[in-house]
């Protein structure tokens, strides 16, 4: 016990040189400050509605401090997205992302079911009466609506905080394409999922088709949902790694996905944060691309003040819920 006592401090030692030698200037001095009142910055997020956050289609709440609840907020049309959604959806999760208080999000739904997909009645004009006055001129209004769409899901993948969606009832057709965006699924035992498009007579354009294989790796199971709109009920998405957790209810589902995004939260937003960069970027590159990718970030992210206060804090003994970082 003596032994690793020592060997403990001459670790702890090493550390404190390495941190505060001549490679880290200025180190020596945040040390001793770290955790002390004229470093730590008061969140001052009150809990409730988010400010910045007024919409029709979604409702914004902070539910804990540095994490945000964004609910699909139209309940009797079952979560349905109709052409407001689509817009403030891109409104939301870019106000999110140049959010410094915020590091980690919950999608939910409001009611009985995540969403319907997308609400047919209201996009039926733009979709069935496209504008143009011959094929190339439709076919480029058409082309404009779906990348716009595209982008309603891109800028949750592309949001530097973790995202996790907690799914309720039917996630439908478009409810797929933005869960797939997301980086963390939970799911209650009343979830199921269905790639509904081929049933309306169209193929799913907004990202289930590149995002679903990615996500559960069986191109197989992913062409029977895609081909049929059968539904995945919330074991078989549990199974085939669609969602990471299954809960008996909406209530304790989302209470885990809110303690969830609290965990996450408490971590260093520079780590967080470049860790979900790096994943994405890895998804799409070679081996040899993502490590010389995570190289050139990492030669910048490795100066930052987090790791000296995480360091500290575990020669320390203390909980890294304890440390205060800076915002990002």
């Amino acid at each position: 016990m003596a032994a690793g006592i020592v060997a403990s401090r001459r670790l702890r030692d090493l550390l404190t040189r390495r941190l505060t030698g001549s490679n880290y200037p200025g180190l020596s001095i945040s040390l001793r400050l770290t955790g002390s009142s004229a470093q730590e910055e008061a969140s001052g997020v009150a809990l409730g509605e988010a400010p910045d956050h007024s919409y029709e289609s979604l409702r914004v709440t902070s539910a804990q401090k540095h994490v945000l609840h964004v609910q699909l907020n139209r309940p009797n049309k079952r979560n349905a997205m109709n052409k407001v959604f689509w817009r403030e959806m891109v409104e939301c999760f870019n106000k999110i992302s140049r959010d410094a208080d915020c590091r980690a999000v919950v999608i939910s739904g409001a009611g009985k079911m995540f969403t319907a997909g997308v609400d047919l009645m209201d996009m039926a004009s733009d979709i069935l009466q496209p504008k143009g006055d011959d094929v190339a001129r439709i076919s480029w209004y058409l082309r404009d609506i779906i990348t716009r769409c595209q982008e309603t899901f891109n800028v949750i993948e592309k949001c530097p905080k973790p995202v996790i969606a907690a799914v309720h009832g039917g996630c439908i057709g478009g409810g797929v394409d933005l869960v797939t965006a997301c980086d963390i699924r939970y799911c209650a035992q009343d979830a199921f999922f269905q790639v509904k498009e081929v049933d309306v007579g169209l193929a799913a354009d907004v990202g289930t088709l590149q995002r679903l294989p990615k996500v559960i790796g069986n191109q197989s199971l992913v062409n029977e949902l895609a081909f049929t709109a059968r539904k995945m009920m919330a074991d078989e998405a549990l199974g085939s790694g669609l969602v990471s957790r299954v809960f008996p209810d909406k209530e304790v589902m989302l209470d885990a996905a809110l303690a969830l995004a609290a965990e996450i939260s408490s971590k260093s937003p520079v780590a967080v944060q470049s860790t979900k960069v790096n994943l994405l970027y890895s998804r799409d590159h070679s081996v040899a691309e993502s490590l010389n990718y995570v190289a050139s970030w990492n030669m910048s992210m490795l100066q930052t003040q987090d790791l000296v206060k995480s360091v500290q804090a575990t020669t320390e003994n203390k909980k890294l819920k304890s440390v205060t970082f800076s915002k990002l």
